[in-house]
């Protein structure tokens, strides 16, 4: 297995990602085609049961999601504490959460650096600190 870094970093689930998406996205094509041509209480029920499996496959990896990223969040602000100097670590509440995921794959080493290019406003997007950073620090537990 070859090591991460910017370019192949981004987790896919094959089940998840190129069987159940498009299934879920053609079976509610399908009943919402099937209650235009022929509308009535059972395309009406098919539909609204589908609607409620879509926004519960939605959910169900939003959720996880947001806590992942709260919780990569917590754990850049701790590692921010014991990495940075003085004067960036007083600065520390100003790096926003986006900006966290963004730098947790930044070195010790790196950290302070992109922190105070983070803090200058030289990134537009976590897409551009992550690309910005040289020496990778694999995240290989994510959900």
């Amino acid at each position: 297995m070859s090591s991460q870094n910017f370019d192949n970093h981004a987790k896919l689930v094959p089940s998840y990602h190129y069987v159940t998406t498009p299934l879920t996205v053609v079976a509610m094509v399908l009943a919402a085609r099937a209650l235009f041509i022929d509308p009535g209480a059972n395309a009406l029920l098919h539909a609204a049961t589908l609607g409620v499996a879509l926004s519960a496959y939605y959910h169900s990896r939003v959720f996880p999601l947001g806590v992942q990223d709260r919780l990569i969040h917590l754990e850049e602000r701790l590692r921010m504490e014991r990495v940075l100097p003085e004067e960036l670590r007083a600065r520390i509440d100003e790096v926003t959460m986006s900006q966290a995921i963004g730098l947790r794959f930044a070195s010790d080493e790196e950290l302070p650096e992109l922190v105070q290019r983070v803090l200058d406003g030289e990134f537009e997007s976590r897409k551009a600190i992550k690309a910005a950073v040289k020496r990778w620090r694999p995240d290989e537990r994510r959900v």
